[in-house]
């Protein structure tokens, strides 16, 4: 209900009257004043079409200038054909910039993460909150669109303190929520910076049309999901690969890994697989551990499944795969 009072303070910067928008979007009047009170995606998405037409500001008051409904279809139009999506980000921070200098969102990349982030320019006041949680929904919503995959978030952060309605705010941004930072910022895995644009004109007209529900509901599919579990399994060595451990530490469920696996092709079993075989291989090759050694640190509970497995994986016993490598060496 919080980000619902939020649109009807644009109502009240522009003297208009909300009664239409609430009646539309089926809130009653009397629940305004109840803080607990909850409305749908459904809801919201209805409140916020028909408010930013009838104020012709698809920022809701928040700017010292109007943004005409269209002006972030704009921005879309103008990053659709991009090589990748970082260069499609950093189009549309660019070109943010044209619609008004209040703000200023920024793309950087370091260790592996992207970050961005957005750096105020003015005082919004009560519209700060609704303001910064939107406009980091918009660009992530639209991302996850232009690549046609869920773009995980690392964390999020927020310069304002901790409203009575944050659990709200974990629901919008999956992930760690922080409060009271210096900046409002969003972080996620650069890689996906390199995935190139699934989406072309057509596809943007049709999007535009239902645009504000990638503000509001989190997009589903991963493409980047077997990689990431992978590359997750190979930073944790010691820790068990269950499906549960693996689908909480990348913030899906369970059904949803497996489910997203088999669309890309592969398994759970398969990437575990593949895992310990590295992780096998490298240390035939680079150590001179025992077998036996090497099947206990990689998850076997004997040298004899460990053998089987690599002969499986191989066509070799671990020791015949050794010796070829150390005589290939010398």
């Amino acid at each position: 209900m919080a980000f619902v009072n939020a649109v009807l303070l644009g109502y009240e910067k522009y003297g208009a009257d909300p009664s239409d928008a609430l009646r539309e979007a089926q809130i009653a009047p009397a629940l305004l004043s109840e803080p607990g009170a909850r409305v749908t995606a459904a809801q919201f998405e209805a409140l916020c079409r028909v408010a930013m037409q009838q104020l012709d500001d698809e920022a809701l008051g928040w700017f010292s200038r109007r943004l005409p409904w269209g002006s972030y279809g704009l921005l879309a139009r103008a990053s659709l054909t991009s090589p990748n999506l970082g260069v499609a980000l950093k189009r549309w921070c660019r070109h943010h910039r044209l619609l008004t200098d209040d703000i200023l969102p920024t793309l950087t990349v370091a260790d592996g993460i992207a970050t961005l982030s957005i750096e105020e320019r003015r005082q919004f006041g009560a519209l700060r909150e609704f303001c910064l949680v939107t406009v980091l929904r918009y660009v992530h919503g639209y991302a996850c669109w232009l690549i046609d995959s869920r773009i995980p978030l690392i964390e999020t952060d927020f310069p304002f303190e901790r409203p009575p309605h944050s659990t709200v705010h974990s629901l919008i941004f999956p992930g760690s929520v922080h409060f009271g930072r210096d900046r409002a910022c969003m972080r996620f895995a650069a890689q996906y910076l390199a995935l190139p644009p699934r989406r072309d004109e057509r596809a943007l007209r049709t999007m535009l049309q239902h645009a504000l529900p990638l503000t509001v509901l989190q997009y589903r599919r991963d493409r980047l999901l077997a990689s990431r579990a992978r590359a997750l399994m190979i930073a944790r060595p010691s820790e068990p690969h269950t499906a549960a451990a693996l689908a909480d530490a990348l913030n899906v469920s369970v059904r949803t890994l497996h489910r997203q696996l088999e669309e890309e092709g592969t398994t759970l079993q398969t990437l575990k697989d593949a895992v310990r075989r590295e992780r096998a291989i490298e240390q035939l090759c680079r150590t001179t551990h025992s077998i036996k050694q090497i099947a206990l640190s990689i998850g076997f509970t004997s040298e004899k499944t460990f053998a089987r497995a690599f002969r499986q994986w191989t066509g070799e016993s671990p020791s015949e795969y050794r010796q070829k490598s150390s005589a290939s060496t010398r």
